[in-house]
């Protein structure tokens, strides 16, 4: 039983370290395909919207963050967290189609849901740890 909780407790500390992850993952990501959206939607020479197609995850996020708390509340954690999974996927598939830029916005502000439900909620299911435990897993935090 030990070996079981154990297992477990390192597989939930490991998702939460990703949870956390993947923000920065966004922003290394979408930095390096700035200069082909940026030719693709023609954006060399408006930097006002080079900056929100960049930023706009951003937005999402604080989104993500401000409704995660009432809606765990009322839902729970889990679906929380399964919904922000989906929210990633359909932010993935739908920047990758768009081909227009209110399109491609769109799905960056979806993505930055996901972003700021997963970052607010993993940290939080992480910190479930047992006393004796919190140490040995303090390792695979990567925020």
């Amino acid at each position: 039983m030990q070996k079981t909780a154990t297992t477990y407790l390192l597989l939930i500390t490991f998702v939460a370290a990703i949870g956390g992850f993947l923000f920065g993952y966004d922003w290394v990501v979408i930095g390096g395909a700035k200069p082909f959206y940026e030719a693709y939607f023609h954006l060399e020479s408006d930097p006002a919207l080079q900056g929100w197609a960049m930023s706009s995850a951003i937005v999402g996020s604080f989104v993500g963050v401000l409704l995660s708390g009432g809606l765990a509340d009322r839902y729970g954690r889990k679906p929380l967290i399964y919904t922000a999974a989906i929210l990633f996927i359909i932010s993935a598939l739908g920047t990758g189609m768009a081909s227009e830029l209110d399109t491609f916005i769109i799905y960056r502000i979806l993505g930055g849901i996901g972003i700021g439900v997963a970052s607010n909620w993993l940290r939080c299911i992480s910190r479930k740890s047992p006393l004796q435990k919190v140490g040995e897993n303090l390792y695979l935090s990567i925020n």
